[in-house]
């Protein structure tokens, strides 16, 4: 049979878009969907516009980006009519949204700076606000995704930025669908199947657009499912399992006063879920209130940034009980407070007053993780106060029979105090939908059968005390740590966690790691948190700042046991001090608060563009603190030397496994202790017993292999790499980039393994690095081509360059390279040399330094006597080659050289690129309207080239 072609995948979708209620419409360019436009907004609105009365409607849809026009489109838009009569204006109709006029067309040309011929349009009232692209049958859709934006840089802005409205993406090759939020930060991997109730992902395109784009849902979803990220000025989609979770929960609360739980595998997005929910259920008729309840004053601050950046203004953290108490009797519909404030209002009788009128309304509680908290004496009193009120609560790890612990009130588990599971999305889910990573875990002991394990921890048969604290042992972890972190971590591109038994072993581990990096043996950054309390030596303790015990369950003041670990933990402190320029301490529990919101804050912004490296924290040594509720995309690895089980241990292995780039193929786990079994049964307890192979990755072995089927079908299509420079077509070429992008992945996850050996592969590293310099010659091949505005089929490829760059391999450790090439023999002079040229054409970053740096070599390093001088020598070069290039680029466009570099230097330091008119202002005069998009994006491309060959990768 032969393979269905684009064009035919797309006259089928029409067609049977049209048999779902879509109307039919005939688009060719952006004059005419700009006369469709006018027609259905009268239609929609049951009037009719004059010229003048349609012009300035136009130009209100033409202000702002994105983001601001997804706020346009659902507000309502006051013009002055011909005869002096005021009219509001509706875009669509997020209340009644099956009232709005849908209509599907294809093939629409607009012009940017580019030509660019969309696949299929779904507009509503005339504003195009889903886009679907579409890829033949066998091809991958991360090339729809690419496509897609290319047309948001190219032309989407163009003809009034009308495609800018376009709320959603559908990319599907007919066999894989998927859809994704209008959000330029988003990486393919932010893009979502949809899916059925049970979580049976539906990736066909016939039955996606059956149950996704029937008007009556893509209303819906439009209408109350895209949430506008204030922090990020971005918008995002709920995924399947959110929208059929927060539906429940809707539905419970309008049909019934039952409570219920939503069982949300750790690392899935319950806070969005949660929020929307919330949004939606505070304004029904039949609602008084909705309280968000947490059971970490740290959570507490947390959440509400993360609900205030969903929608601005939605909470306000409530800062002592007073201030609960306030909310509560004033009109705030949405209250996010934590459980402990909670229990203090209900309990003492100077605020309980206050709150009687509200005995009998309907309150409806939403507890976030659920698991950790509702187990004592509160949750009665919160039941038996509110007689009202419905209770909901999100967990990741349910308590079940097995796994739970017993108080003053028995074993209770969550279906006790909850009710029935309402919804369920567990870890296998998860990892199946690649919205969370697998685990990649190892035993570090001598009962691996294939090992680099330079040390005999002996994990199997130790199970006393003693030993786990023996010196000797924690000496050779330590040790093990210091030579695989690079390994693990990518280079130090990614941080760790070390989750250790107690204080005592803790501090014994830190002072180890301190005295060797005194040493010279190490310069990883590390840091330390323990809490205050009096409950430490428990494994399974839960951590807390200050403030955050429940105050009839806690111990008096939680005080240091000795006065020996609060100075251990001040002295601490006082490295980070140092290392960080901070000036944090345990004088009070508002400094420790703070040391920990820093700590916290330091992981989770290195995921931002605009992290710089000294801010860098490698490892943070806990006992139980981060372990749970803890979110930091950019940790990959947990080193753990504690028992850990049930719950417990898959909140703390998923602080590793979420999704962050190509880079980050899975969550890595070393254990020091023999945690096999334990693993199994909590993997076993939250899904089922066959899924320990699909949540953990296979041994190295099974990888291995994978690579080498990838190198089988690579050599099948290049036998040598030379042969890379005889493929014909573009065809070829694209079958040589997709064999061996496949053989760049599975190394990267080979790579991240402690076994990694190039011995037991059918290649040697350096032909490999031949290869990749074919591949990257191909990558700038398209680059070329697209400056001079030639079409390739390679366009929408994705190199993942992201898998090639080596942070350690910097200008800096280039130079170290050149001293020893000018201390060297002459015989060994010529292979060095090549050896520093093949680094650079493999390395992403350098590459684009080649050039310049082989000049110096050639022309400079001669002339130079003194080995100490190279590296005052090539900055002297290199600030001249700078300001030629930056004299070149000015006199070739016109530009304002001190502007410009003003321009560049911002730039730099904040990432942000410049606005047009930005860039406009360097300009000797301003260019025409036609010619203006075109001059931008050039100078934008220059800049750009500018700072990536002197800016980028210039430090060590």
């Amino acid at each position: 049979m032969a393979k269905q072609s684009e064009l035919q995948l797309e006259n089928n979708l029409i067609k049977q878009l049209v048999g779902l209620g879509y109307q039919n419409v005939t688009i060719t360019d952006g004059d005419a969907l700009v006369s469709n436009l006018k027609a259905q907004l009268e239609a929609f609105n049951q009037t009719v516009f004059s010229t003048k009365e349609f012009d300035a409607i136009l130009n209100h849809l033409a202000k702002g980006n994105v983001f601001e026009k997804a706020k346009t489109l659902r507000d309502r838009f006051n013009i002055t009519r011909d005869n002096g009569d005021s009219f509001y204006v509706r875009f669509f109709n997020s209340e009644d949204w099956t009232s709005n006029l849908f209509q599907v067309t294809n093939q629409i040309t607009q012009e940017g700076t580019y030509k660019n011929r969309y696949d299929v349009t779904l507009l509503v009232n005339g504003l195009p606000l889903v886009q679907i692209e579409l890829k033949r049958r066998g091809l991958e859709i991360k090339e729809a995704f690419n496509q897609i934006n290319r047309y948001q840089r190219h032309s989407f802005w163009s003809n009034h930025g009308l495609f800018q409205y376009v709320q959603l993406f559908v990319i599907s090759n007919g066999g894989n669908t998927k859809y994704l939020a209008n959000n330029k930060l988003q990486s393919v991997k932010q893009t979502f199947f949809w899916a059925d109730v049970n979580n049976k992902n539906i990736t066909e395109l016939i039955d996606f657009a059956n149950s996704f784009l029937a008007p009556n849902h893509l209303g819906k979803i439009i209408a109350q499912y895209v949430v506008h990220n204030e922090t990020h000025k971005i918008l995002m989609v709920l995924r399947p399992y959110q929208f059929y979770a927060t539906e429940q929960l809707v539905n419970q609360v309008s049909t019934s006063n039952n409570n219920g739980y939503i069982w949300h595998t750790t690392g899935s997005g319950k806070t969005l879920t949660s929020f929307k929910a919330s949004q939606i259920i505070m304004d029904l008729p039949n609602v008084h209130k909705v309280v968000f309840v947490v059971d970490r004053k740290d959570l507490d601050y947390q959440t509400m940034l993360e609900f205030n950046s969903f929608k601005k203004d939605s909470v306000d953290v409530t800062d002592n009980t007073q201030s609960l108490v306030k909310q509560l009797t004033d009109d705030s519909k949405l209250v996010l407070t934590t459980i402990q404030k909670l229990n203090n209002a209900i309990s003492k009788a100077n605020y309980e007053k206050s709150l009687t009128h509200l005995q009998d309304k309907k309150v409806v509680f939403i507890f976030d993780e659920c698991h950790r908290s509702q187990f004592g004496e509160t949750h009665k009193k919160i039941t038996e106060y509110f007689k009202s009120s419905q209770l909901f609560g999100f967990t990741g790890t349910p308590i079940f029979k097995d796994n739970a612990s017993k108080n003053d009130l028995g074993k209770r588990t969550t279906k006790d105090l909850f009710g029935k599971c309402m919804h369920k999305y567990v870890i296998t889910d998860a990892i199946k939908d690649q919205n969370v990573l697998r685990f990649g875990i190892e035993y570090i002991g001598k009962y691996k059968q294939k090992s680099n394990t330079f040390i005999d921890i002996e994990v199997e048969d130790i199970d006393t005390a003693e030993v786990f604290k023996d010196e000797k042992r924690l000496e050779k972890i330590a040790d093990y740590i210091i030579a695989y972190h690079d390994t693990k971590t990518d280079r130090k591109d990614f941080s760790a966690l070390f989750a250790v038994s107690n204080i005592e072993t803790l501090i014994k581990y830190y002072d180890i790691f301190k005295r060797k990096k005194e040493a010279g043996e190490h310069d990883l950054r590390i840091a330390t948190i323990f809490s205050y309390g009096t409950n430490e030596d428990d494994e399974y303790a839960q951590d807390y700042i200050p403030g955050d015990e429940l105050q009839q369950a806690a111990e008096p003041n939680a005080l240091y046991k000795t006065s020996h670990t609060r100075e251990k933990l001040d002295t601490y402190i006082t490295d980070y001090n140092q290392m960080y320029n901070t000036s944090f301490s345990t004088r009070d529990s508002q400094q420790f608060e703070n040391y920990f919101k820093d700590i916290s804050k330091r992981l989770k912004e290195r995921e931002k563009t605009t992290f710089q490296d000294k801010d860098r924290l490698d490892i943070v040594l806990v006992v139980n603190m981060m372990l749970t509720g803890f979110d930091a995309k950019k940790v990959n690895t947990l080193y753990v030397d504690k028992n850990l089980k049930h719950h417990g241990l898959i909140q703390a292995y998923s602080r590793t496994n979420r999704i962050l780039g190509e880079k980050k193929s899975q969550g890595n786990i070393l254990c020091f202790r023999n945690l096999k079994k334990a693993t199994d049964e909590a993997i076993t307890l939250f899904s089922n017993k066959n899924a320990i192979e699909d949540i953990i990755l296979p041994p190295y072995e099974a990888i291995a292999e994978k690579f080498d089927d990838a190198l089988k079908n690579l050599l099948e299509i290049v036998p040598t790499y030379q042969n890379v420079d005889d493929l014909v077509s573009e065809n070829d070429e694209l079958n040589f980039v997709q064999a061996f992008r496949r053989l760049l992945r599975a190394k990267n996850v080979l790579e991240s393994y402690t076994d990694f050996d190039w011995e037991d592969l059918g290649i040697d590293d350096q032909t490999f690095e031949d290869y990749k310099g074919k591949y990257l010659d191909l990558n700038e091949k398209v680059k070329s081509n697209r400056q001079k505005h030639k079409t390739s089929i390679l366009d929408d490829i994705d190199f993942e360059l992201e898998l090639i760059h080596r942070d350690e391999i910097n200008v800096a450790y280039i130079l170290q390279l050149l001293a020893k090439l000018k201390q060297s023999k002459t015989a060994d002079a010529k292979a060095q040399k090549k050896a520093i040229i093949d680094m650079l054409s493999g390395d992403v970053e350098l590459r684009s330094k080649r050039e310049l740096i082989e000049k110096f070599i050639e022309e400079n390093l001669p002339h130079i006597s003194d080995v100490d001088a190279i590296q005052d020598e090539f900055e002297r070069y290199w600030h001249e080659e700078k300001i030629l290039a930056l004299s070149k680029i000015c006199e070739d466009e016109n530009l304002d050289k001190a502007q410009f570099k003003a321009l560049i230097e911002s730039y730099t330091y904040n990432g942000r690129e410049p606005l047009r008119d930005e860039v406009f202002k360097c300009l000797d005069s301003r260019p025409s309207i036609l010619k203006a998009r075109e001059i931008g994006a050039r100078i934008l491309d220059k800049m750009k080239e500018f700072v990536q060959v002197f800016v980028n990768g210039m430090t060590a």
